[in-house]
């Protein structure tokens, strides 16, 4: 209660002092504040619970079960957790996220900013008994499937050319599983999930999942990861990401407007500041 009381007096003489010195933007100003108090909560552990929908908006809804249900109740670590490196320092930037995903990262250092999204998709699928459907293109264009990999097949790779041999035994337990995606982080990344994956040319289709993406070496891409959405039929997201260098997946602010923060209004071909680095010339893609 003291800790409230607190806040409370210090809010007020916040107002009061503003007020004295301009008169006309109190209204804004008691806005303001009260959407910093009450977009994050600080005490809850998942992306949903984490993060309030903003006045006027509530969140879409998805099928429980569904990869968007899985994503949006993606638990996070416990609030004010720093974002880490593979290499266990500490990231040198710390302000521009409000949560950690609960996404350990190997000391390997290629779980960068793709993988990482690939690994959160192969683990649902994972998860949901889905395994069949885990696989994804090298930047080569080859296709590689755990159930493959899990058979003993392993590729042989001689430039571009990769084909793909029975070299061990029989392998289909968890461990077995990061191995493989292992493989994945060293010939996958951002250009091969963008020639691969569903483009999305339409902004209103947007769900939790999809992706903004910029395709490339070096590339960057994010995931949308909770949909809130209006009367009129107007969305907002929140984003996650991994990064350069492999580091803890985490759930970023907008640091381009403060007031929405942390929830993005997404548009197509346009420039998207996303913490450390600008998507120039948007483009969405989908896990098929």
């Amino acid at each position: 209660m003291r800790k409230v009381a607190l806040i409370v007096l210090i809010i007020t003489t916040l107002i009061l002092l503003v007020y004295k010195l301009s008169p006309q933007p109190i209204n804004q100003l008691v806005s303001t504040i009260s959407k910093s108090i009450s977009a994050v909560n600080k005490d809850s552990l998942t992306i949903a619970s984490r993060v309030n929908a903003p006045k006027g908006f509530r969140r879409a809804t998805y099928a429980k079960g569904s990869f968007q249900d899985y994503i949006r109740h993606y638990k996070l670590k416990p609030f004010g957790s720093k974002i880490i490196n593979y290499d266990t320092s500490e990231y040198y930037w710390q302000k521009g996220h409000i949560g950690i995903l609960e996404v350990p990262v190997p000391k390997n250092g290629l779980q960068q900013c793709a993988d990482a999204l690939i690994r959160i998709r192969s683990e649902y699928l994972w998860d949901n008994n889905r395994k069949d459907e885990i696989g994804f293109n090298f930047t080569s264009g080859h296709y590689c499937s755990w159930s493959k990999y899990a058979k003993g097949f392993r590729p042989k790779i001689n430039g571009n050319k990769v084909t793909f041999h029975k070299t061990a035994t029989s392998d289909y337990s968890k461990s077995n599983f990061y191995k493989y995606l292992n493989l994945l982080y060293t010939y996958s990344g951002t250009l091969s999930l963008y020639q691969e994956l569903k483009t999305i040319t339409n902004v209103e289709a947007l769900q939790i999942g999809d992706m903004l993406i910029l395709g490339g070496s070096p590339g960057h891409i994010v995931m949308l990861a909770d949909q809130v959405t209006n009367n009129k039929g107007e969305n907002l997201f929140l984003l996650i990401q991994g990064n350069t260098p492999a580091q803890s997946v985490h759930l970023v602010k907008n640091l381009e407007d403060n007031a929405l923060s942390p929830w993005y209004d997404l548009k197509l071909n346009a420039v998207i500041p996303v913490s450390n680095f600008t998507f120039y010339n948007s483009k969405f893609a989908r896990f098929k």
